[in-house]
């Protein structure tokens, strides 16, 4: 039998292990092996390892949790099927992030939020099974609410959250939940600590669906997110107003006239919009052309070159 094999399987079978010790010396070896050489991931999953490190999850001992959490994000990376099958990961993440502040491991959490994402963002049917799962939901809305949150797990769940909304029907559960006003407590702090970007990306996500008006008209986001586009701005990367646009179009979207009003009577926010439309992204510029559209309709064409020089494709859908 190859020697590598060998080696995995019995680093797996000591994961059955009563002693701490034991487990822990296995699960740094698995830990080292999948981070170093990529090809034992498969072997690793093979040998029946992803249930037992879900199971070491649950575990008191920080080495063992943090060890089996980095663990599974390495295997994340290259081979997700045997992960997304496992029936009882989802609950062990659940519970491992949702004692974030108490007896958790921070790099736990980091990884463990760091894996969902990992599997969200490429497997789309996973994002309808963890929008199922509302304790998924919580403990990562939890991360994001706690001030006490370490600035990478705050990174990591903004992702995996990310990930989550990517499903439309999940943006639903995750207002109802109470994530826009916990997204718009973060960008206060944002800056600072460095995760605008990331905010502002799962803010313009969560905009995208019927829910959100109201919450977003209780903390002022239309107005924040303007901001982010004005002459306020200060330092905002073009990253962040791109995010600021996209998240003002889905709003403007679903949430008709008041929105666009709104938008329209904020000095300095086509500027920004206009900005984006000419040094933006791809995506961002198509954004940005998408809701000049929605902001200037009714306007003659002149009136609207006479206002902002807006290129315009010759198709009139605003999709995108």
């Amino acid at each position: 039998m190859d020697t590598k094999l060998l080696t995995i399987g019995t680093l797996v079978s000591s994961l059955n292990s009563p002693s701490d010790q034991t487990r822990l010396a296995a699960l740094r070896h698995l830990r080292l092996n999948s981070n170093q050489d990529p090809a034992t991931r498969p072997l690793i999953a093979a040998a029946g390892a992803v249930p037992l490190l879900a199971a070491a999850l649950y575990s008191p001992s920080h080495p063992i949790q943090e060890h089996a959490a980095a663990t599974l994000l390495n295997l994340s990376i290259s081979d997700r099927n045997p992960l997304v099958s496992c029936s009882t990961l989802l609950h062990a993440l659940s519970h491992l992030l949702s004692r974030h502040s108490s007896s958790s491991s921070a790099s736990a959490v980091q990884s463990s939020a760091a894996t969902l994402h990992s599997l969200l963002v490429v497997v789309p049917e996973y994002r309808l099974i963890v929008g199922a799962n509302h304790d998924v939901l919580r403990a990562l809305l939890g991360v994001m609410s706690s001030l006490g949150s370490p600035t990478r797990s705050l990174k990591d769940a903004l992702r995996a959250s990310f990930g989550v909304a990517l499903h439309p029907p999940n943006r639903t559960v995750m207002v109802r939940l109470g994530v826009v006003s916990a997204l718009f407590d973060l960008v206060k702090r944002a800056k600072k600590i460095g995760i605008i970007e990331d905010v502002t990306a799962v803010i313009a996500q969560i905009a995208g669906c019927e829910e959100s008006e109201k919450e977003f008209e209780k903390v002022l986001g239309v107005s924040v997110l303007l901001g982010m586009l004005g002459s306020e701005s200060g330092n905002c990367s073009l990253r962040t107003m791109e995010n600021a646009v996209s998240g003002l179009l889905n709003l403007v979207r679903f949430g008709g006239e008041k929105v666009v009003g709104e938008v329209r009577d904020k000095v300095g926010a086509l500027d920004g919009i206009v900005y984006v439309q000419e040094h933006g992204s791809a995506k961002g510029k198509s954004k940005a052309v998408a809701l000049l559209k929605f902001l200037l309709d009714g306007r003659s064409n002149n009136q609207i070159e006479d206002l902002y020089p807006v290129q315009f494709d010759s198709g009139s859908s605003s999709s995108g």
